[in-house]
């Protein structure tokens, strides 16, 4: 789908900050913001945390390449990230990227998608 132009994951607040910030959400409670100008298809950083078998406020699940749902509780700001039918975000396995260009002071959302099973 995507790729990264590094070679390691950006999992570390400190650094995430510097593009990322939380606030207050008018979709939900906290909420994940641009603080500059995000391109499209560009890389957001990685949803960070243990491995979870339940599901929980913070965990983001996906379905692996062997169609197991597996789940990830999020540590993290990008834990925040909130859900619209209408994303400006996508997750590609725990990567987080840009669908379209996101203005500064912009909430980043993502497609929940369904429940697993």
């Amino acid at each position: 789908m995507y790729e990264q132009d590094q070679e390691e994951s950006i999992t570390d607040n400190e650094v995430l900050l510097e593009w990322l910030y939380v606030d207050e959400s008018l979709i939900h409670g906290t909420g994940v913001f641009a603080r500059v100008t995000l391109e499209e298809g560009e890389y957001l950083g990685t949803y960070d945390g243990p491995h979870a078998v339940e599901n929980d406020t913070y965990v983001l699940w996906h379905c692996d390449e062997n169609g197991d749902w597996v789940g990830r509780d999020g540590k993290n700001i990008l834990r925040y990230l909130n859900h619209s039918r209408d994303p400006n975000a996508i997750c590609d396995g725990y990567d987080v990227y840009a669908l379209r260009d996101i203005a500064p002071h912009e909430e980043i959302t993502i497609d929940y998608g369904e429940e697993p099973e």
